[in-house]
Parts: C-alpha cells; sequence; structure tokens
C-alpha cells in the first residue's frame, strides 16, 4: 500500500517539476536523501533515471538505488548501452548495488568481467543475468564464485566456466536455465560449496548429455525442469520421518510427479523409506517410462517394496541392494513379500533381476527369490551373489526346490 502511495507522489512531483519550470521545490524535495532514494528505489529504473533532470538536487539521487535492471532493449543501440554499463559500474558510487536485473544481447561480452567484478566488490546479494538473443558463448567470470555476500543467483543462456574454487557462503537461491557447462564436476562443485543453499532450480538443455550430482544438505527445494523419458536420476534425500504434515507430503507428492518420467532410476535406502511413508497417505504416482531401477533397501523394508513395484508397469530391469544383518532376516522373515502382493501389470514386463548384496540362503532370502521365480513368467535372467563359497552345494539344492513358474528363467551364482 505504501509503495503505492510513494508511487503516485513520486510521479506527481515529475509531472509538476516538467510543466512548471519556475515551480519552487516542493516538500519532496526536501526529503532527505535516504527517504528520497527509498522512494525511487520502488519506481522502476528507466522511471529513477528520468528524475535527473528534474534539478540539480535529483541529478544524482537515482545512483543511490540500490535496485537496478539494465536491459539494452531500452536503448537506441548496443553501444548506448555499453557506454551506460561502463560509466555506472565505473562510477565512485559510495552505496552498495543489492539487487540487479542485467538483460544482454548476443554480441562481444568482454565487458561481463569488469561488470561482474565491480558488483562483486560492491557486495551484490541478488543478481540474475539473462542473455536473450544468440546461443551460449557469453562466458560468467571467475569473480562470480566467491562473491561471499550473493544470496539469490539466477543464470539464464549463459556458459560457466571451470573453477577449483569456489565460495558462495550466504547463497540461498540458485536458479539455472540453459545454461553450458565446461564440465560436469563445474555444476557439481558450485552447488557443494553453497553451505545454506534451499532452492536450487535447474532448465536443462534438451539435448544436454550432462550429469548433475547434487550434493547438499541444506536444500529444502530441489527442481529440474524439461526431463526426458529418457532420463536419469540418483536419488537421495534426507528427510524427517515423524514430522510428516501436509506441507511435507505436498512437497512430495510434485516431487514424485516430477520424476515420473524417468526412465532410469536409482534409489537409496532413505530414499525409499520417504516413499513408503508417503504411500500410506497417498497413491503413488505411475512411473510408466521407466524400465531400469536400482534400489538399496533395509533388510526390514523388503517388505513394502511391492508396493513400489505395482507402480512401475513397464519395469524390465531391477537390481535390489539390500542393506542389514542376517539377523533381521531370519527374525522378520514371515513378515516379506507374499504371493498376494504381487503386482499384477508386472507379470508381463520384468525381464533381469540382480540381488547386489550377498546372500546366505536363509530362509526369508530364498523366499524373495521364489517370489520372482515363482510370478514372473517373462524373467529371463536371476542373478545371485552367495556370501560364501562354501555354502554353494546347499543353496543349489534350496533353490532346485523352489518353482520355476511358467519361466524359463536363467539362473547365475556368483
Amino acid at each position: 500500500c505504501w509503495a503505492f502511495v510513494y508511487q503516485k507522489l513520486i510521479y506527481i512531483h515529475i509531472t509538476q517539476m516538467a510543466c512548471s519550470k519556475g515551480l519552487k521545490e516542493d516538500r519532496i524535495s526536501q526529503l532527505p536523501d535516504p527517504l528520497l532514494t527509498q522512494i525511487l528505489n520502488l519506481l522502476p529504473t528507466e522511471e529513477a533515471v528520468k528524475t535527473s533532470v528534474l534539478s540539480t538536487r535529483w541529478r544524482t539521487l537515482w545512483l543511490w538505488v540500490p535496485t537496478l535492471e539494465l536491459s539494452f532493449s531500452k536503448f537506441p543501440s548496443f553501444n548506448a548501452f555499453l557506454s551506460f554499463g561502463n560509466w555506472f559500474f565505473d562510477s565512485n558510487r559510495v552505496s552498495c548495488i543489492d539487487n540487479l536485473k542485467l538483460y544482454i544481447d548476443g554480441n562481444d561480452a568482454s565487458y561481463l568481467k569488469p561488470w561482474i567484478d565491480a558488483l562483486v566488490k560492491r557486495k551484490i546479494q541478488r543478481l540474475y543475468v539473462r542473455r536473450t538473443l544468440g546461443g551460449y558463448s557469453h562466458e560468467m567470470p571467475l569473480s562470480l564464485y566467491v562473491c561471499e555476500s550473493l544470496v539469490s543467483l539466477k543464470l539464464f543462456r549463459l556458459t560457466l566456466v571451470d573453477t577449483e574454487f569456489v565460495s558462495l557462503p550466504c547463497l540461498k537461491i540458485l536458479r539455472l536455465k540453459d545454461i553450458v557447462f565446461h564440465n560436469e564436476a563445474t555444476f557439481e562443485r558450485l552447488v557443494s560449496s553453497c553451505p545454506v543453499l534451499e532452492e536450487l532450480k535447474i532448465d536443462v538443455v534438451w539435448n544436454d548429455g550432462n550429469v548433475y550430482r547434487v550434493h547438499s544438505r541444506s536444500l529444502k527445494s530441489f527442481i529440474v525442469t524439461d526431463l526426458e523419458s529418457n532420463a536419469k536420476l540418483d536419488i537421495s534425500l534426507r528427510l524427517r520421518f515423524w514430522d510428516f504434515d501436509e506441507v511435507k507430503r505436498s512437497t512430495i507428492h510434485m516431487f514424485l510427479a516430477w520424476i515420473s518420467s524417468v526412465r532410469d532410476m536409482k534409489i537409496c535406502a532413505h530414499t525409499f523409506k520417504l516413499i513408503h511413508r508417503y504411500s500410506e497417505f497417498e497413491p503413488l504416482p505411475r512411473f510408466g517410462y521407466m524400465s531400469s531401477l536400482y534400489v538399496t533397501l533395509n533388510a526390514l523394508d523388503l517388505k513394502w517394496f511391492p508396493i513400489f513395484l505395482r507402480s512401475s508397469p513397464n519395469l524390465k530391469s531391477l537390481i535390489l541392494e539390500r542393506i542389514g544383518s542376517s539377523h533381521q532376516l531370519s527374525t522378520k522373515a514371515m513378515e516379506l513379500v507374499s504371493i498376494s502382493s504381487v503386482p499384477e501389470c508386472l507379470v508381463t514386463s520384468l525381464e533381469f533381476v540382480e540381488f547386489k548384496a550377498p546372500i546366505w540362503g536363509l530362509a526369508a532370502e530364498m523366499k524373495l527369490v521364489w517370489y520372482f521365480l515363482e510370478n514372473f513368467p517373462t524373467l529371463k535372467k536371476l542373478t545371485l551373489r552367495l556370501k560364501s563359497h562354501s555354502t554353494k552345494d546347499d543353496f543349489v539344492k534350496k533353490l532346485l526346490k523352489i518353482p520355476r513358474g511358467s519361466t524359463d528363467c536363467e539362473i547365475v551364482i556368483l
């Protein structure tokens, strides 16, 4: 409300000063500089700059405004844009630049380095840089990687060069759209060097073959857009289970809907438990594109696995990694998967299953082997690993007793 009032006052003042050259300074002009700067900060940059022609009192006030939007499209030529930018960033301003939106074109971008260097020196907090025309050759300078005041960084259609050192201790928001990296390690180093990062959004280039590894303990929001059905995703989430409120369920709902188009997925044990916890409140989405799954489970969570399988109708390859003691398996054997939990939609899809963790041949483990051999007639290959070579003969005897159903599956024992 006050922002609207201030804008109206300044517009009235500009009109009065423009129409009456002989008008004496009014009460607005008599306000102190800090207050006038706050008022100008509420105006679009173009309007704030126009106030400089009103009188000598207003000539330099706009230079103290901490928010600036600078676009080449607002200038009669690129040279005019470049001259203004060079003058502005080289001026002897005492105040800081808190917030800058910079729109650049497809010409040579050598001017970016001195401009960004000046912003880092003036302790920029929020920076938005967008290339509106051309390709992705404009490289952001290395000084951007060590801006210790930066809180929000949003980049569009630019190139991030490789660097050995990144220090962004205050960065909370990072949004990257159509960004080209010199190598995959650049992105990984960038994210991992932001200790308080809370929001990360990536819009990948449609033909981008990079692997984006995200390692962060502070993230609260992570979005990757434009995922195609051939995307691969390795998920490791760390969230608390005991305060599974509506907000957290809504966040997980959006996350699962987003990854539902992934073809190749890897899920850690903690993430699987989180997904199961969510399924107690809401049905899981269909992972209709997923054909390959690598999942790590705690021994006691194996019984929940068919719930996830039920949402994966086109799964062909499954790698199962189990963590937990053999004691957990033996004491909880009767709680594992049962015939009634076999997803009917998987009867004609699953072809390859591999047990990544070595097994002892315990009753619960054999029950899981039986689960796949008996209920998936399309299964072509089952790969198992034994804990000890000395138990192979006994294990084979147990294996031969398992009914195969209608499957003609090759069993590989390692």
